[in-house]
């Protein structure tokens, strides 16, 4: 086992909170930690299901590297108040990077509300980012994510650019939600609506026990659903697939994803992932079979499922996540902007300087593409979402 610990020394006779922050390196730290982790995320007001110990013990088993992984830990008074949990990155430069790689929406760290800004601080001080090849880059950040706090307080180089367009909805009931649209677009979504109403599907929130299977008939359904198209090729991969049954089976247990199956006919003709936290529901992904399309909205089948739960789950925002497929934007969606933050040693730091250029010539050509090729954008968004 690998662990570093830093105590900060206060006279006997203080009374004042003792902090300390610790490194560990082990590949069983998170497994070992998971009851702590979570305890702390439900302090934690920007907490996300991606920061569940659920997910992030899931994605480190199946994709983690042995030997890369760095947790890092602030105490007060031997509780736990801050947490984050990075890679380590091979390649001559090296580099740290947050966990879940593509597959996340949202990166952060944990950091108890009550004492968040000093837990912050202590977090910073923590970073083992003092050589001039050594950085940190974390990808969709949102503008509000806790580790905004953590980039704040950094007193090395840093560098913001804005990452992935996330899109939210009020959490309301479908009638109050078609008020937000053109009234013509309401009118044909109204349509579509009753149509599915008359059609007769049966839409079932999927139980623990059941999410498994669930989720094989979301996969194979997905499949369908794009191989005419092109799907996401880690989709079709195995560990993906052991990651997204392992993960969302400890959500759905702690309420913080729902599975919902849609049967018509008697037939299992979609099924759809939604994660779930404090602040918001994510649609994080669907399978619907191609013919389903022909006969019903499934745009329509799908947010009228979600926003029931969300709702029913008190949670203020539906969120359409990563991504401007057209099928979103029928619902005039509000827009927000991840981010992207790049945090290297005081001084020289020419390791980030080279990732800071890398991030700028990307999106020069992501202008680019955007403003001279904007179908093109379209497609690959769409792609990426799938």
């Amino acid at each position: 086992m690998s662990t570093e610990t830093r105590r900060s020394v206060l006279p006997a006779q203080s009374t004042a909170p003792a902090w300390t922050t610790e490194l560990r390196c082990e590949d069983d730290a998170l497994d070992a930690l998971a009851e702590e982790w979570d305890d702390l995320a439900a302090r934690c007001r920007t907490a996300t299901f991606f920061q569940a110990s659920d997910w992030q013990r899931s994605w480190w088993r199946h994709y983690g590297r042995p030997g890369s992984l760095l947790v890092v830990l602030v105490r007060r008074d031997d509780r736990l108040v801050g947490a984050g949990a990075f890679v380590r990155r091979g390649g001559p430069l090296g580099g740290l990077t947050g966990l879940g790689g593509g597959l996340v929406d949202y990166t952060d760290v944990l950091l108890d509300d009550e004492c968040a800004d000093r837990a912050a601080a202590e977090f910073a001080a923590a970073l083992p980012l003092a050589r001039p090849w050594q950085w940190l880059e974390l990808r969709e950040v949102h503008p509000e994510a806790a580790v905004q706090r953590v980039y704040e307080h950094w007193r090395g180089s840093r560098c913001r650019y804005q990452d992935s367009l996330c899109q939210y909805l009020p959490a309301v009931p479908m009638d109050q939600l078609l008020k937000r649209v053109p009234g013509k677009t309401a009118q044909r979504s109204r349509v579509k609506l009753r149509k599915i109403a008359e059609a007769g599907v049966k839409v079932r929130s999927t139980p623990v026990a059941e999410v498994p299977q669930a989720l094989d008939g979301l996969l194979r359904l997905h499949f369908l659903q794009w191989q005419a198209r092109g799907i996401t090729p880690e989709h079709r991969t195995e560990r993906f697939a052991r990651h997204l049954t392992e993960s969302t089976t400890g959500l759905v247990a702690a309420g913080k994803a729902a599975v919902h199956q849609f049967h018509l006919d008697g037939r299992l003709v979609a099924v759809n992932l939604l994660l779930l936290c404090p602040s918001f529901g994510g649609l994080y992904m669907y399978g619907a079979h191609p013919a389903l399309r022909e006969r019903l909205d499934i745009a329509g089948l799908l947010f009228g499922a979600a926003l029931d739960e969300t709702v029913g789950a008190g949670v203020p925002l539906l969120g359409l996540l990563r991504g401007q497929e057209p099928y979103k934007q029928r619902w005039r969606p509000d827009q927000l902007s991840n981010q992207r933050l790049l945090l290297g040693p005081a001084g020289a730091a020419p390791a980030a300087a080279v990732r800071a250029g890398a991030v700028c010539a990307r999106q020069a050509a992501a202008h680019q593409l955007r403003t001279r090729f904007p179908r093109l954008k379209e497609a690959l968004l769409a792609r990426r979402r799938s």
